[in-house]
């Protein structure tokens, strides 16, 4: 092998951190040639102001300096052209068409809508960590805040900034690439908004029914997530719009319900379950979050009171169904306070008893993977 043609190689295999495949797959290579102990190396960018274009610079530099004899390397970073940009989202859709959900039946992504009842429940909070705890797992994770009014997925895994802005997703003509958080790609509607004014808050959304589906739908369909296992809907509280349309659009999907003890809030959750039902989906599990906490003293506080995971559970179990209350999640004020911090409790406090609790549910979760039972698998000759 010639000293160029192992440049190629080693410079072949970086990563782009946004697409997550190595740069040869996705075509950036261009002129690469090595003379004396200088590598140069020629790079196209996705397109003009790539923000990973500082991290592909140092990748690529170091994995040509990891080749022998070569000592300095000259990178020459260019951008794709119309044509070639086509091409790499043809490629990236593996054959699908513009605007096609990537996420249908066939697919072998497991799809996981976590509901509750009511808002206040720490769904959302539940939901960030659990999708951060199977990112930790070696799962390929995904979630989408389909919480369109009330988004906070940004805030809680700490991709928002001092003001409260979240970053815009890289657009490759009409892909958009999720921004990463602890290894989970994320998109939210929290992403697109931007404050008024200095002072003032990030924008609100005022959204009626067709545009929440048309929003639900396009974070499935132009949102370039590659290959999951697993696919986070943190869904609104309720029984609105965008659970219908997540109905209509997700039929094949897994829920997940958040509750907390008190009867007021279970007794509500039961009715995300049964709609979600109605459309199809299957109940895999209940979640009761807020739960009695031990006291360093040796008492139990049980602020919300006791029962109501294990009664939304037994309320949505059916003689063909049994529905497992998974986890009951302590009252914890490092779960409080890591979210507030933008940071997932499972990795800042993973001896935290809430954080123990989301690992049970994270293991629930990688130990009953998508029944594949008369589902077509997509196969091609190699």
């Amino acid at each position: 092998m010639s000293a160029a043609d192992a440049v190629r190689r080693a410079v072949g295999a970086v990563t782009d951190p946004e697409l997550r495949r190595p740069l040869a797959d996705l075509d950036m290579l261009r002129d690469i040639a090595v003379t004396g102990s200088v590598a140069q190396v020629g790079i196209a960018l996705t397109i003009v102001g790539c923000p990973a274009s500082d991290r592909i610079s140092r990748d690529v530099r170091a994995a040509a300096l990891s080749v022998d004899g070569v000592d300095e390397v000259d990178l020459e970073l260019g951008v794709m052209t119309p044509a070639e940009r086509a091409a790499l989202t043809d490629k990236l859709r593996d054959g699908r068409a513009p605007r096609e959900m990537p996420f249908g039946p066939d697919s072998l992504t497991r799809i996981i809508a976590v509901t509750s009842g009511k808002g206040g429940v720490g769904k959302s909070t539940v939901t960030a960590n659990l999708a951060v705890a199977l990112a930790e797992r070696g799962l390929s994770v995904g979630l989408i805040d389909a919480d369109v009014h009330g988004f906070s997925i940004p805030a809680l895994l700490g991709l928002t900034d001092a003001d409260g802005a979240a970053p815009q997703p890289t657009r490759i003509d009409d892909l958009m690439l999720p921004p990463v958080a602890h290894g989970v790609k994320t998109i939210s509607i929290g992403m697109f908004l931007r404050r008024g004014d200095a002072d003032g808050p990030v924008g609100a959304v005022a959204w009626r029914g067709p545009m929440l589906h048309r929003t639900v739908q396009q974070f499935l369909t132009d949102v370039f997530f590659g290959d999951l296992d697993v696919l986070l809907l943190d869904m609104p509280p309720g029984t609105g719009d965008v659970a219908i349309s997540v109905g209509q659009l997700l039929p094949h999907a897994d829920v997940l319900v958040v509750t907390t003890p008190q009867a007021a809030a279970s007794d509500v959750a039961v009715r995300s379950g049964l709609v979600a039902r109605q459309t199809g989906q299957r109940v895999i599990g209940v979640v009761e979050n807020m739960a009695a906490m031990a006291m360093p003293d040796g008492t139990v506080l049980d602020l919300f009171g006791s029962g109501g995971g294990a009664a939304v559970a037994a309320a949505l179990s059916t003689d063909d169904e049994d529905v497992p209350l998974v986890a009951s999640i302590p009252l914890s004020p490092a779960l409080r306070q890591d979210a507030d911090a933008g940071v997932p409790a499972v990795l800042a406090h993973p001896g935290d008893a809430a954080s123990a609790a989301i690992a049970q549910v994270a293991d629930h979760i990688a130990r009953t993977p998508r029944g594949l039972t008369g589902r077509p698998l997509p196969m091609r000759p190699a």
